[in-house]
């Protein structure tokens, strides 16, 4: 498991409390126990990691950040890929604030959603409105489908400054929201 900067900066690091994870605010979509069942039977079946797979439009912010965060978090207990509804190609701002993290992702690619692996996938959990409302449909019965909505850091105007201010605080909030995931599976 990589080392993970919690501290929001780079430079030394620490350790993260899981009382902030479970602070994080939870999908309105939280599965009932006998989804969550299914999706790890169907899992098991396989005789693999449940898939948790990350969908945002572009592919090149908030779900490559979730995608590294929960590969370096939970990478033992979950199989994990992401994709845009497009491919707009890895953001290098968010390449440096995961790397400030302690978390590399600059050997991730932009992808474009599978329908094989989005069928497959345990969890699909959509990290921005356009991909929740433009999903496309999922013919996996057991899927635990939820969305974790954050801003477009991609979007953000002002200084450099004020502009990697944003990657930073949205990077914060997915690796308290992964974090909880990882602690409770919701």
């Amino acid at each position: 498991m990589d080392q993970l900067n919690t501290s929001g900066t780079s430079g030394a690091s620490s350790t993260s409390s899981m009382e902030n994870a479970s602070s994080a605010s939870s999908s309105s979509n939280a599965p009932n126990a006998s989804n969550a069942s299914s999706a790890s039977s169907a899992s098991s079946c396989m005789g693999s990691k449940p898939l948790v797979y990350f969908l945002c439009t572009g592919n090149s912010c908030r779900s490559q950040m979730a995608d590294g965060f929960l590969k370096a978090i939970g990478g033992e207990q979950y199989e994990v890929l992401s994709a845009g509804l497009e491919a707009h190609g890895l953001n290098p701002r968010a390449v440096q604030v995961m790397k400030e993290a302690g978390v590399d992702i600059s050997g991730h690619t932009s992808n474009v959603i599978d329908p094989e692996i989005l069928n497959r996938a345990a969890y699909v959990i959509t990290l921005c409105g356009h991909a929740d409302e433009h999903c496309p449909v999922i013919s996996n019965p057991n899927v635990i489908k939820r969305h974790w909505g954050f801003g477009d850091p991609a979007r953000a105007t002002g200084t450099e400054d004020e502009v990697m201010a944003q990657f930073r605080s949205v990077r914060d909030d997915i690796r308290l929201r992964v974090e909880a995931f990882v602690q409770t599976g919701k």
